[in-house]
């Protein structure tokens, strides 16, 4: 257990897939430092090892945990980046892959424990929905879109739906772009406006739905102890923006310009194919659930969160060394 938990009466054994990953890694030690217990289900031991030390129990199979062991809660976030490659019909098969494979191993778990865990939350995302032009806002009642995202939010989404069937409340987590300081889009984003090279994808009148990292980890802490929430949550901050909002804020926080021109959707169709949809397509999608629940986003606006994301952090000096009266130099 780390030295940094707090004691908890009310303390859970929570099992964690995709612990290795930038929202995983940072979940598990959130877990850990209050005072739950956590077993992570990896492919890497050695970076797991790594990780957490001996703060987590690291398993890289789930058939070798007894059927008697205690889980309370699964987290379930495994799958390969969406935006990792072209969307060729190899790649669309290890994305489906990734994410069921998983999905199935922890079912068979669940099934085989003599006592089910209460909850499972499982990622999702806002491509659930589909790429859509217009300005609809999208809740959790909001019909599933047409398209490869749709199709593999809906296939993910309806597999981990089956832990009901052994009392399972499952909720599912349509993440929005996810920005971090040391990870999800934010330094892809930022890295060519930096160098003087930001400009626009597209119109720049997409919607880009979004959620700041530190409120995804809360919402995920705040879904595992909500005892009764199940069903869909978007998991995205209360004021989307659109594309061009975002690289102008972007550019604002890093004293930078953008290019006046943008880069033409067709263009970007041409070289990324479908995959191009991620960037110049979006969706206005609002957290009408979490709000609804009293969830409090602690970063609700573009502008806050990246003034955050991207404020300069004071440097970390050394303290000074106390040379002894006894030193000769």
């Amino acid at each position: 257990m780390s030295p940094l938990a707090k004691p908890r009466a009310d303390a859970r054994h929570v099992l964690v897939t995709g612990a290795t990953g930038f929202i995983g890694t940072k979940l598990v030690h959130r877990l850990i430092e209050r005072g739950d217990c956590v077993t992570v289900l990896v492919r890497d031991r050695a970076k797991a090892q790594n990780l957490f030390g001996a703060h987590a129990e690291i398993v890289d199979d789930p058939t070798a945990l007894p059927a008697t062991t205690r889980i309370d809660a699964i987290v379930n976030l495994a799958g390969e980046s969406i935006a990792g490659g072209l969307w060729t019909k190899r790649r669309r098969a290890l994305l489906l892959a990734s994410r069921l494979d998983v999905t199935r191993a922890l079912l068979a778990l669940v099934a085989r424990l003599a006592t089910p865990p209460t909850t499972w939350v499982n990622a999702s995302a806002v491509g659930y929905y589909g790429a859509r032009d217009g300005d609809e806002p999208l809740h959790e009642k909001s019909a599933s879109g047409i398209g490869f995202q749709a199709e593999l939010c809906r296939a993910w989404e309806e597999t981990a739906a089956l832990a009901a069937e052994h009392g399972v409340r499952v909720t599912m987590l349509r993440i929005g772009v996810v920005l971090g300081r040391d990870g999800g889009a934010l330094p892809s984003l930022a890295r060519p406006v930096r160098l003087f090279a930001g400009t626009v994808l597209g119109s720049g009148r997409q919607w880009f739905s979004w959620i700041h990292a530190d409120d995804l980890l809360a919402l995920v802490l705040f879904v595992l102890d909500e005892r009764t929430l199940a069903g869909p949550l978007n998991a995205t901050a209360p004021e989307p923006a659109r594309h061009m909002e975002v690289m102008t804020a972007i550019a604002a926080a890093l004293g930078r310009p953008l290019w006046p021109l943008p880069v033409p959707a067709r263009l970007l169709g041409a070289v990324l194919g479908e995959l191009a949809e991620l960037f110049v397509a979006g969706q206005r999608v609002v957290p009408e659930r979490a709000r609804a629940l009293g969830f409090v986003f602690r970063h609700a606006t573009i502008d806050a969160a990246l003034t955050d994301l991207l404020a300069r952090r004071p440097a970390v000096h050394a303290p000074p060394q106390v040379r002894s009266v006894n030193d000769s130099r």
